[in-house]
């Protein structure tokens, strides 16, 4: 009986080293979403330099733009991103006057967050430049495969 698990583990730790001998990093799913971001990070820098802000940050005024005041938690939830860090980018954009702080008028206790008039004015330059962001990020592709990707990044994510 001895021998026989012995025998398996040999052959259990053969086949993890077979595995382990073909695994390319560069095959694997997470590596090219993070090289496919980088790109996207960049060319978004690049048309939108001259707003100076983040592609968090963009997110956050862009959808405060479609939404109207909301509570830190429910922009968090819109934008995809957890507590802390919707913390850290509303108080950034705070102490740069483009969203401001209030009461909710139904609940004193309920914080809303709302645009400021500097960060309405910011976000419609904003957004007349958005489209060129996607359009250089998938220029690689043509119509069919941008539009699949689209859909395949919907779906898992």
């Amino acid at each position: 009986m001895r021998g026989r698990i012995t025998a398996r583990r040999r052959a259990g730790a053969d086949t993890a080293k077979a595995g382990a001998a073909r695994y390319r990093l560069e095959a694997q799913i997470g590596f090219r979403l993070r090289k496919a971001h980088q790109r996207a990070s960049e060319i978004f820098h690049q048309v939108m330099s001259e707003f100076d802000v983040t592609p968090m940050q963009f997110a956050v005024l862009v959808k405060l733009d479609e939404l109207g005041a909301v509570s830190q938690n429910q922009l968090g939830r819109h934008v995809a991103m957890d507590p802390a860090t919707t913390y850290g980018v509303v108080g950034r954009l705070i102490r740069r006057q483009l969203v401001e702080q209030h009461a909710s008028p139904a609940d004193a206790r309920l914080s809303m967050i709302g645009l400021t008039d500097a960060g309405r004015a910011m976000v419609a330059s904003m957004k007349q430049k958005g489209p060129e962001v996607s359009a250089c990020t998938l220029s690689p592709l043509d119509d069919h495969e941008q539009r699949l990707l689209l859909d395949l990044l919907t779906r898992i994510g």
